[in-house]
Order: structure tokens, then C-alpha cells, then sequence
């Protein structure tokens, strides 16, 4: 218990000593939280499509409510994370997988309306008989969630290795969502290369992430000094600002990359 004290004693103070730093890691964790919960968001609400419509809501609020759980069950993991070294690039090339992941799909150029298949879900297929079309629905709603906690805390981890920091981001980050998701679903709709700037984002992450193995052997490097300072981490956070906002704004003001045209009814 004294230790765990002292631990988070060190962690505020580090906090504390370095306002500036932690600030910045804690917008950026609210961002990248926000746009990926986005994302999870639009692959949930095609989960729920087949639904009756008087059903469909009620089933995206018990996955708001996985969303809160497995998050908080997912800073536990990220604890972990920490303070195991070899998950960290386990972690990356994780990070770097759903990136290849989504660049492979991307390419394959689907349909606009095209929907999760629930009955290639093994856990569809084995409850739906069971519990009906609904409660199976809901416990694949939940099980997405389970899976986007981890794609999140991965991540997190991956701005700072100060829980403290990470649980105050993703959870204000969810927070954020809960009010202003509509907000942001309209920005993604007006700026669609912002997905593409999310997984950019998540690529540089799973390097860092990854580049923790090199750290791991070669402590004492000055390469590895740099990845453990907060000059990286404030340099990593002002990347993943620019990845995000300067596209914004030569697209406002030069209209490049090209905003989403609206389609008038």
C-alpha cells in the first residue's frame, strides 16, 4: 500500500513539475479518444440496423454503458502495460496491424452501405438462438466495445507512461463524447481525410510503441534517453496536433485535401 502511494505521489508530481507537457498529452488523449469513439461508434450503430427501430436505441445505450465499463476495466490493462516492458511492442505492431487493416479494406473499395455480418460472429451464432435477435445483438455490441477499449488504451499508453495522465484523458475523452458526439460525427462528415489523419496517428503510435523493444535493450543509448523524455512526449503530441489541424486548415483556407461536398435533397 506504501508503495502504491508513493507511486502516485511520484506520478502527480511529475505531473505538476511539467504543466505544459501534461496538458498537451492529456488534449491529445481526448482527441484521438473522441475521433476513434467515432469511428467505434458509426461500425456499432451498423450492429444495430437489423434491429426493429424501437430497439435500436435501447441496444446503443447498453453499448454506451460497455463503453464506460470496459474502459475502466482497460485502465487496469493499461497499469500493465506499463509496467510490463515486452507488451509495449506487442502493443505497437498491434497498433500498426489495425492500421495495415484498415488501409487493406480501404482498398477494397466496399459498398456505402455495407453492414457488420452478425451471423459470422461466433458469439451471434451462439446466443442469437438462445436469448433472440436482441439480446445477442447487445452481447455483440458489447464484446465490439471490449475490443475498442484495448485498441484505445493502446493507444493512450502509447502518449505517456503516466496512468495518471492516461486515465484522466481517456475518460475525459469519453466524456466528451457522451455530449458532443454529434459534433464530431458532422466534422468527420465535413472533413473526411480526418480518418485518415486518426490512423496516421495510430501508425505513428505503434512506432513509439514498438521502438520501446530498442529502448528495452539499449538503455543506456542517447536515442533511448530521448524516447523516455518528455521532449518526446511533447514532441510526439505536437505531431499528432499537426496531423489533425493543419490538413484542416489548408483545406479551409486553399481547399486542400478537399472537403466532403454536400449532396443537396
Amino acid at each position: 500500500m506504501t508503495d502504491l502511494i508513493t507511486t502516485f505521489n511520484s506520478l502527480w508530481q511529475d505531473i505538476i513539475a511539467h504543466p505544459g507537457t501534461s496538458l498537451a498529452i492529456i488534449g491529445n488523449l481526448i482527441l484521438i479518444e473522441s475521433l476513434l469513439s467515432v469511428d467505434n461508434a458509426a461500425v456499432l450503430a451498423t450492429m444495430v440496423m437489423d434491429l426493429p427501430e424501437n430497439q435500436r436505441e435501447r441496444a446503443l445505450k447498453y453499448g454506451i454503458w460497455g463503453a464506460y465499463i470496459f474502459r475502466g476495466i482497460a485502465m487496469v490493462f493499461a497499469s500493465a502495460l506499463i509496467a510490463i516492458w515486452w507488451l509495449k511492442p506487442i502493443g505497437g505492431l498491434y497498433l500498426l496491424y489495425l492500421v495495415y487493416s484498415w488501409y487493406k479494406d480501404k482498398q477494397k473499395e466496399g459498398s456505402e452501405d455495407e453492414k457488420v455480418n452478425k451471423e459470422g460472429n461466433w458469439l451471434y451464432r451462439l446466443t442469437v438462438n438462445t436469448i433472440g435477435h436482441f439480446w445477442a445483438t447487445v452481447c455483440l455490441v458489447e464484446l465490439m466495445d471490449m475490443a475498442f477499449s484495448i485498441d484505445n488504451v493502446f493507444a493512450a499508453v502509447a502518449f505517456t507512461p503516466n496512468i495518471i495522465l492516461v486515465c484522466i484523458g481517456v475518460f475525459i475523452g469519453i466524456l466528451a463524447m457522451r455530449f458532443i458526439a454529434q459534433r464530431f460525427v458532422n466534422l468527420l462528415e465535413k472533413y473526411k481525410f480526418l480518418e485518415t489523419a486518426a490512423f496516421v496517428v495510430i501508425a505513428v503510435l505503434g512506432i513509439k510503441l514498438a521502438l520501446s523493444l530498442y529502448e528495452h535493450f539499449y538503455p543506456e543509448t542517447a536515442f533511448s534517453k530521448f524516447l523516455g523524455s518528455h521532449a518526446a512526449d511533447i514532441g510526439i503530441s505536437a505531431l499528432t496536433v499537426a496531423i489533425f489541424f493543419v490538413p484542416i486548415l489548408t483545406s479551409t483556407f486553399f481547399d486542400f485535401p478537399k472537403k466532403t461536398k454536400s449532396v443537396v435533397r
